[in-house]
């Protein structure tokens, strides 16, 4: 039996993603084993994220900056905004580095069943961002699901009398996917794709 702050531990690690108690409860052993060099570095990583952790006011990014680290790279093309549902989306396109724009979180998606209206997510921001001006091309990222494809035509209808071309990922995307769990090729197969929504 393990003491009542080890069995906190492996529970609250249980509850991450991809985690269940019986691979928590080999983390935490991991962690034991080591605890005089992993468990002070987890420590400290774990504090320095709780302290530093902001969401970006311009596209919604979880970062230690604000604005965040990907809307002040002056590398980045400034005249395209590739909008996704979640940040989970836009680490996963960013991590494939096959979009060198900006990216705009919409923080969920529409869902009648869920209640989740207009009002709800960050599209009154993105509209803002495009009347701005300076924006060429919106690229809707959104996830393959009936609620995602909802969601990008609404934005789509939106932006209809912007000055911008609006497109959307390929539908070689598997019906019903995340983009959190799709593979690099099949995100760049989807980019390459885009076309105009429409």
């Amino acid at each position: 039996m393990a003491s009542q702050e080890i069995e906190a531990l492996s529970g609250a690690l249980a509850r991450l993603p991809g985690l269940g108690p019986r691979s928590a409860r080999r983390a935490v052993l991991w962690l034991i084993k080591r605890r005089e060099t992993a468990l002070p570095q987890l420590l400290n990583a774990l504090t320095q994220v709780q302290e530093l952790l902001v969401e970006c006011d311009t596209c919604g990014n979880v970062d230690t900056t604000n604005p965040c680290g990907i809307c002040t790279d002056s590398r980045r093309d400034q005249r395209s905004i590739c909008v996704v549902e979640e940040v989970a989306d836009l680490w996963a396109l960013d991590r494939a580095r096959l979009f060198t724009g900006k990216y705009h979180v919409l923080g969920g998606r529409l869902s009648a069943l869920e209640g989740v209206r207009p009002e709800d997510l960050t599209i009154g921001q993105l509209l803002d961002r495009v009347n701005q001006g300076g924006i060429d091309e919106v690229v809707l990222a959104m996830n393959a699901t009936l609620e995602g494809q909802t969601t990008a035509h609404y934005i789509a209808e939106r932006l209809e009398d912007a000055p911008v071309r609006v497109t959307q990922l390929a539908h070689g995307l598997p019906v019903g996917g995340e983009l959190d769990y799709l593979d690099e090729g099949t995100l760049a197969q989807a980019l390459r794709a885009r076309r105009p929504v429409g």
